[in-house]
């Protein structure tokens, strides 16, 4: 009796052994058959590597000035009488902008004016009685010194007296005044800034490599961080002769044109001198390019064949993709486009988005990417 209990229960835990044995089984054939299993395509979005002419550019960086631009300050001492401009006024030449006192100085030259009538009358008295001889030829020197002197007299009093009153030297955009009416300036004291904000120069340094590549005339492509994606031209109009030996840079000045006022002095520039050389490269979209401390690499698109040299295709007769990491070297990049200076033919297709999910031999499927907006090449505006 106790024999057949002990084989009953001997038969069922073998019984749970062996179910338990052919689910562990079947799990691991399951996993198997999925890992066998080829993965599904990846889906990411493509361009294909096109060549074209790539203008030549020299980036660098710069501070635009006016073309005419100063602080007026007054010549000579004196109390301010009125003020005959506005801050942010735009002023023509010759326009009077302050008005000093001149009381002192306008009677100090009525004096000297009736001491100039009397000197010529006596001059000319004189000059009579020496031609009979009637006065010494000394006494008519004299006189002759003394109207002299009293002409200068007058023509500086004169002077001081235009002084007084403070025109504009040429058109622009006088700023914002730092005097008011009664107060005392001494000479050198600053007024207000005037710009001529027409025309600005834009002031620059290159390497001296570029020298020869260099020219009078030549477009400058300028941006400024106040007004971000618009780009200003300007021309090139002016190259110091001489390279400085501390830096071995070479300066350049460029003329810009401002009819709006938009542009104004004193601000940072970012800039770029187009060269007339525009060889043909190969271009790719920047978002193509995976940047890692091993160098440049881009993900080429290619039909996967199989031992004869035939293109496999799938269910719905399309053939199928897979993707080799291909180390290339990029050159400059702008506007979205990178060129690859080695690496890559044009016609070949890569990846532009979904890289993190890929690996060498990966298969994929193209999809749209509606989110890259490429620009061909960015120009300045006006051409």
């Amino acid at each position: 009796m106790l024999l057949r209990r002990m084989l009953v229960m001997l038969g069922v835990v073998l019984l749970v052994v062996l179910i338990l044995a052919g689910y562990k089984g079947f799990s691991i054939y399951r996993q198997i058959q999925q890992f066998s299993a080829p993965r599904p395509a990846i889906s990411v979005s493509a361009a294909v590597a096109e060549e074209r002419p790539w203008e030549e550019r020299l980036p660098a960086i710069g501070t635009l000035t006016a073309s005419q631009g100063i602080d007026l300050t007054v010549e000579v001492a004196g109390t301010v009488r009125d003020v005959l401009f506005q801050s942010g006024q735009k002023v023509t030449q010759g326009q009077p902008l302050i008005q000093m006192d001149g009381s002192v100085e306008q009677a100090s030259l009525e004096a000297a004016e009736a001491d100039l009538s009397l000197s010529r009358v006596e001059f000319e008295r004189g000059r009579s009685l020496v031609s009979r001889q009637m006065i010494s030829k000394s006494d008519f020197d004299r006189l002759a010194a003394q109207l002299q002197k009293n002409t200068g007299t007058v023509a500086q009093l004169k002077a001081m007296l235009d002084k007084k009153r403070i025109l504009a030297p040429f058109s622009g955009t006088i700023g914002i005044r730092q005097v008011d009416v009664g107060d005392y300036l001494a000479s050198g004291t600053v007024i207000a800034t005037l710009q001529d904000l027409s025309t600005l120069y834009v002031d620059f340094h290159l390497p001296e490599q570029a020298v020869p590549r260099l020219s009078v005339g030549q477009k400058v492509a300028v941006s400024v961080a106040a007004y971000p994606g618009e780009v200003f031209e300007g021309r090139i109009g002016a190259i110091n002769p001489k390279v400085d030996e501390a830096t071995r840079n070479v300066q350049v000045r460029a003329m810009l044109p401002n009819p709006d006022d938009k542009l104004l002095p004193g601000m940072f520039a970012n800039l770029e001198v187009l060269l007339p050389e525009a060889p043909r490269r190969v271009v790719v979209p920047e978002t193509a390019i995976t940047y890692t401390l091993y160098g440049n690499s881009v993900y080429v698109i290619e039909p996967v064949k199989d031992d004869s040299g035939e293109v496999q295709k799938d269910d719905q007769d399309e053939p199928q993709l897979q993707v080799q990491r291909r180390f290339v070297e990029t050159g400059p990049r702008r506007g979205g486009w990178v060129v690859i200076l080695k690496g890559l033919a044009p016609g070949e297709q890569v990846v532009t988005s979904g890289q993190l999910k890929l690996d060498n031999g990966a298969r994929v499927a193209i999809v749209e990417d509606r989110t890259l907006k490429l620009e061909p090449d960015r120009q300045p505006a006006g051409n």
